[in-house]
């Protein structure tokens, strides 16, 4: 193991490197590298405050960088000293990408190899860490979106580890498939291009200008890749977050700046497009985004599947709609990024041996206080879903909003200071 420590922005922040087992059904097919930073105020350094582990969002994010104690984070400092996980194959933590990947074998190996970077593993890779921290000391936990299925497995499989569990926008499904995921979630996607058409009632013009010269022709980003009216239409996953429909919005107005009069379009635009539509730095996220719903199943592309049941979402339709947190074969055909791991997502798809990730008779008799934000309007993580998970979770108090988007842990401190008030509440 290692440790760093340094000091910024009024924070104290402590590097840990921890070494993981790679199954933790099966220590024997060795380890991989954990990292962490566990970050307190410089004002609290000296006390002896409990820990708050932060599960980031995804799956395949890397955990946030704490550059200033702001929004959630600024409020966890006051009561916690919070740790910040890269979960395993992201970060600092042994990394798994296209040139990483190619190290472990060919496609099936590498499926092998990814089918342990689900919840379940992190959980495990979450103890190791928590007693190389504390001992057996259990620790809070706050899991965002996927950091909330995470929060579930642990509920399920470790909760003698956890003191108590908040989670925003991410009670999953404790049962059925991805297909029955993405029922709704496409409802919800066509109910966000509603509103944000309604608020840019222009872009609808703009976007079909956009869709037709990308079918009339080759259009090639910056980087050389082909753009399809199928990729662009892939940009709809902002209208997820608050800030989404502005950013979507101040992308499409440069779309055929500089060439005024004709259907070209911009530098500018495909460049800052490009970068939105890159999985370069997360590809995890595309490769595990459909099997960290399979419990025995295989995912098989359900939402493509879902997608061809939806006239209303052909690129050709009158009304353009955008997609939204949807993952296709598609960008794995046309991502440089994921192009490489293309037979290994194949086999993820049609793989059916998963584990269960979730205890219910466990998580039914839960003792550990757990909390919850639950967005009405959330694109990504349907209300259905989570009012079903609440509902059958010990204990388990939810908070249903419609005041925030996905996102609202991170736009607005008030949503974890109402979800440690109820937690202060059962004292």
């Amino acid at each position: 193991m290692r440790v760093n420590e340094y000091r910024q922005a009024g924070m104290v922040i402590t590097e840990h490197v921890v070494e993981s087992p790679l199954d933790h059904r099966d220590p024997a097919r060795g380890s991989i590298e954990v990292f962490a930073r566990e970050v307190v105020s410089s004002a609290n350094a000296g006390r002896d405050l409990p820990r708050l582990l932060w599960l980031q969002g995804g799956p395949g994010n890397r955990a946030q960088r704490p550059t200033a104690p702001s929004t959630w984070l600024g409020r966890a400092l006051r009561d916690y000293r919070v740790v910040l996980l890269d979960q395993r194959g992201t970060g600092l933590s042994t990394p798994a990408n296209r040139r990483t990947l190619a190290e472990v074998g060919g496609p099936e190996a590498q499926a092998d190899y990814l089918s342990l970077f689900r919840a379940d593993s992190i959980v495990g890779d979450a103890e190791v860490l928590r007693r190389h921290l504390g001992g057996d000391e259990p620790w809070s936990v706050l899991g965002q979106s996927f950091g909330g299925f995470v929060t579930l497995s642990y509920l399920s499989f470790a909760p003698e580890g956890l003191r108590e569990a908040f989670v925003t926008g991410g009670l999953p499904p404790l049962a059925g498939t991805a297909d029955d995921v993405y029922r709704l979630t496409y409802d919800r996607t066509v109910e966000q291009n509603e509103l944000y058409f309604a608020r840019h009632p222009a872009d609808r013009e703009l976007v079909r200008r956009v869709v037709d010269v990308l079918s009339a022709g080759e259009t090639r980003l910056p980087t050389g890749e082909v753009l399809t009216p199928r990729r662009f239409q892939t940009a709809g996953i902002q209208l997820g977050t608050r800030s989404g429909f502005d950013s979507l919005h101040f992308l499409l107005e440069q779309a055929f700046a500089g060439s005024p009069g004709r259907d070209r379009l911009g530098d500018t635009f495909l460049a800052e497009l490009g970068a939105a539509l890159s999985f370069a730095a997360n590809p995890l996220y595309a490769v595990l985004h459909e099997p960290i719903y399979n419990q025995g199943t295989a995912s098989s592309w359900a939402a493509e599947r879902e997608y061809q049941r939806r006239p209303e979402f052909a690129v050709d339709a009158e009304d353009f709609l955008f997609t939204g947190e949807m993952i296709y074969p598609l960008h794995f055909a046309e991502v440089p990024a994921l192009t490489p791991l293309r037979e290994t997502a194949e086999l993820l798809a049609s793989r059916t041996d998963w584990p269960a990730l979730y205890d219910p008779a466990r998580l039914a008799a839960n003792e550990v206080p757990a909390f919850a934000a639950v967005y009405y309007d959330d694109m990504f993580v349907a209300r259905e879903h989570s009012l079903a998970t609440a509902s059958a979770v010990r204990g388990l108090r939810p908070w249903i909003t419609n005041d925030y988007a996905h996102d609202g842990v991170r736009a607005d401190a008030a949503v974890l200071d109402r979800l440690l008030a109820m937690a202060g509440g059962l004292s």
